[in-house]
C-alpha cells in the first residue's frame, strides 16, 4: 500500500527523513523561505537570489497551469539561462508535473525523440534557442516560451505528491540505438541530494561551480546540493580552459566537480596545474574512471583541496565514492557504497564474488530508480528484486552492466562494461544512435562506428562508411555537423569499400579496426 502524501506545511524541514516524503519541488521552496536574499545563482555578473529564483519558478508554473497542464503530465525544458532551466524544472513538478532537463546541445532531432518518447505535454524553452535551429521542432507538446513568460512575486506552493511517485526522467544514451528515459521519483531526487551533500560535507558558504548542463545527473547534483544546504552555484559555462580557470579563481570557488576529460583540459592550463586555487576545498570526479597518474597530477596541482572519487550510473544516480583520506593510497580505486545503500559483486553464476574475482556491479538502496519509460524488458532486466535481501537491507537493486573487483579491503576497482557503450567528453553515447543517424543522411549505404583511446575525450568517435555514388565525405560531415550534438559527432572517418561482417551477417568490429588502423592509422584528418 502507498502511503498517502504527506503535507510539506506538515513537516520538519530540518529533518531529512521528513523531507523525504514531501514533492520534491519543496526543496525549492525550503531554500526561499530559509536563504531568501542570498544569492543562489551567480553567472558572470548577473545573480539570482533564491527568492528571485522561487519568483521565476512560479511564474512559470502559472503559464504551464494556463496551458492546461496537471498533476502527472509530462514537461521538458530547455533554457539557455541557467536560472530559467533551473525554475523551469521545479516549476515542472510545482504543479505535480514529471521533469525533463533536456540536454543544451540538442538538435531538433533530439529533442522530438524525447518529446515522443516521453508523452511530454509541453515544452517549456527560451526563444533565442528556437532561433538556432536550422528548422522548427516538429510535436505535439505545447510550447511555452520563457520571455513571454511575465514576472511575478506570487508564492511557489507546490502542491503534494506522494514521494514514490514520478519527479524526474534522464535520458541516457542506450544499447539499442535510442536514449533510454530513466525514471526517478521524488523520494529518489531526495536521497541523492541527502546522501551527496552528506559526504562531501557541503556548506551554505561554499561556492559550488557549475560547469557540466543540468541533463547530466551529475551536473544536476551540482544544482540540488546547492539548494539543499543554501550555497552559491557559480555556473561557467564557456569552452575556453582559461576562461574556466579564471572564473574559479575571481568567484573564489570552494567546489569543483568535472569528468575526466574536463580535468585533463584544466591540467593543461598552468593557471590550473601550477598555481593552486586558495577558496578550492573539494574535488570530485564521476562520468568515468580517472587514471591514477591524472589523480596524482590533481593532487599536486591542488594540494589544498580533497578528491573525491565517485562512480555513478543515471539508473541510481551515485553509488561509490573514494573518502580522500583513501586517495593518494588507492588512485585507481572507486571506493565503496555511499552512505544508505550497499554494493554487491556477482558473477555469472548469480554468486557474490571472492576478492579479487571480476563480477558484475549491483547496486541497491533509496536512489535506485523506478524504471525505465516504456521499456519494460529492459527494466526487469536491469531493475529487480534483490536476491541478497536480508531484513533492513535494500528491496530492489539495479544491475549496472558494469565490471568491477573487490579486494580484501573491501575497495572496489573498475574493469569495463559489459556492452559497447562509448564514453567521450563525460558523456555515454551509442554507437547505434550514431549510425542511425548516419544511415539518415541517404549519402550512405553502410556505417559502423568504433572508437580509439583519446586523452581529452575519453574515446574518440571513428565513423566507418561506404559512400553512395557521388556522395562526398564534405556532405557527410555537414549533416552530421547540423543533426548530431558536438560530443556525438565523428572526430574522424574512414571511408571504406565495403565494412566487414562475421558469419551472423553483423559488423565484425575486431576487424574492422585492424583495417582503417592499418590504412589510416591514428589520422584524424582523414
Amino acid at each position: 500500500m502507498i502511503p498517502r502524501p504527506f503535507p510539506y506545511d506538515l513537516i520538519d524541514d530540518s529533518d531529512p527523513n521528513q523531507l523525504s516524503k514531501a514533492s520534491f519541488a519543496h526543496l525549492l521552496r525550503r531554500a526561499g523561505d530559509r536563504y531568501g536574499d542570498r544569492v543562489a545563482i551567480s553567472e558572470r555578473g548577473e545573480q539570482t537570489t533564491f527568492e528571485d529564483l522561487v519568483a521565476r519558478a512560479s511564474a512559470i508554473s502559472r503559464s504551464l497551469d494556463r496551458v492546461g497542464i496537471r498533476p502527472g503530465d509530462v514537461c521538458a525544458v530547455l533554457a539557455r539561462k541557467p536560472r530559467d532551466a533551473a525554475a523551469g524544472f521545479f516549476a515542472a513538478l510545482g504543479i505535480g508535473a514529471i521533469g525533463i532537463n533536456l540536454n543544451e546541445l540538442y538538435r531538433p532531432r533530439q529533442i522530438e525523440f524525447v518529446l515522443e518518447h516521453s508523452q511530454a505535454s509541453a515544452l517549456v524553452i527560451s526563444g533565442e534557442i528556437l532561433k538556432t535551429f536550422h528548422r522548427p521542432i516538429e510535436t505535439k507538446a505545447r510550447l511555452v516560451i520563457l520571455e513571454d513568460i511575465p514576472s511575478t512575486n506570487s508564492g511557489f506552493a507546490p502542491v503534494d505528491r506522494d514521494a514514490l511517485s514520478a519527479a524526474q526522467i534522464t535520458y541516457t544514451s542506450g544499447s539499442t540505438g535510442q536514449p533510454k528515459g530513466v525514471l526517478m521519483s521524488h523520494a529518489n531526487l531526495w536521497a541523492g541530494v541527502r546522501v551527496v551533500a552528506t559526504y562531501l560535507g557541503l556548506r551554505s558558504a561554499d561556492r559550488i561551480a557549475a560547469l557540466l548542463p543540468f541533463s547530466f545527473v551529475y551536473g544536476f547534483n551540482q544544482l540540488t546540493t546547492a539548494l539543499y544546504v543554501g550555497a552559491t552555484l557559480v555556473v561557467e559555462r564557456s569552452t575556453l580552459t582559461q576562461e574556466i580557470v579564471k572564473t574559479l579563481r575571481n568567484e573564489h570557488v570552494t567546489v569543483l566537480a568535472a569528468v575526466p576529460p574536463l580535468w585533463k583540459q584544466l591540467l593543461g592550463v598552468s593557471a590550473f596545474r601550477d598555481q593552486p586555487l586558495e577558496a578550492l576545498r573539494v574535488m570530485t570526479n564521476a562520468g568515468g574512471r580517472l587514471p591514477p597518474s591524472t589523480v596524482r597530477e590533481l593532487r599536486r596541482a591542488q594540494p589544498q583541496a580533497e578528491l573525491f572519487l565517485m562512480y555513478g550510473l543515471t539508473e541510481v544516480f551515485r553509488s561509490t565514492y573514494l573518502p580522500p583520506e583513501e586517495v593518494d593510497a588507492h588512485p585507481d580505486s572507486m571506493g565503496r557504497a555511499v552512505p544508505e545503500s550497499t554494493v554487491y559483486v556477482v558473477n555469472e553464476k548469480g554468486e557474490i564474488t571472492s576478492s579479487g574475482e571480476v563480477g558484475e556491479l549491483v547496486h541497491g538502496g533509496p536512489s535506485v530508480g523506478m524504471g525505465y519509460v516504456r521499456d519494460a524488458e529492459a527494466t526487469a532486466r536491469v531493475f529487480r528484486a534483490n536476491p541478497f535481501y536480508r531484513p533492513g537491507g535494500p528491496e530492489r537493486v539495479v544491475y549496472s552492466g558494469d565490471l568491477v573487483r573487490r579486494d580484501d579491503q573491501g575497495l572496489l576497482y573498475y574493469v569495463g562494461r559489459r556492452d559497447r557503450m562509448i564514453k567521450t567528453m563525460g558523456y555515454r553515447v551509442s554507437p547505434d544512435e550514431i549510425c542511425d543517424v548516419i544511415q539518415s543522411s541517404g549519402l550512405v549505404a553502410d556505417a559502423a562506428v568504433f572508437t580509439e583511446p583519446d586523452e581529452q575525450r575519453g574515446e574518440r568517435i571513428v565513423g566507418c562508411v561506404v559512400l553512395r555514388d557521388e556522395a562526398t565525405l564534405d556532405q557527410l560531415r555537414r549533416f552530421c555537423g547540423v543533426e548530431l550534438p558536438r560530443y556525438m559527432q565523428p572526430v574522424r572517418y574512414a571511408l571504406l569499400d565495403e565494412i566487414p561482417r562475421n558469419a551472423s551477417g553483423k559488423h565484425d568490429l575486431p576487424r574492422l579496426r585492424s583495417v582503417v588502423n592499418s590504412s589510416s592509422p591514428n589520422d584524424p584528418s582523414a
